[in-house]
């Protein structure tokens, strides 16, 4: 074994520090109303923000209504499904 070397290599995998983007995708259930109302009370958003938010669900089918670490995601993702909302994460790249 005399006269053999061992390479290491090593890479970073920073797939958990990319933003993770939280969705909220239009549904036929939930009323304008209560989408603003929860984006509000989960999210912490002002009424403006949260209405402004909920409109481009309704228009676009979708919108990314919070962007961050993952972690903090995922659980503003389950709250937001807590309450019947239809959403999911992306990561962005």
């Amino acid at each position: 074994m005399a006269g053999t070397e061992t390479l290491t290599r090593t890479r970073d995998d920073t797939a958990l520090d990319l933003p993770w983007n939280v969705v909220v995708h239009d549904d036929p259930v939930n009323l304008m109303g209560y989408v603003t109302w929860v984006l509000m009370k989960v999210l912490g958003y002002n009424e403006q923000k949260a209405a402004m938010l909920m409109m481009q669900v309704h228009q676009q089918g979708r919108s990314i209504v919070w962007s961050g670490q993952r972690e903090k995601a995922e659980f503003y993702a389950q709250q937001l499904q807590s309450h019947q909302l239809t959403t999911s994460l992306e990561r962005t790249e």
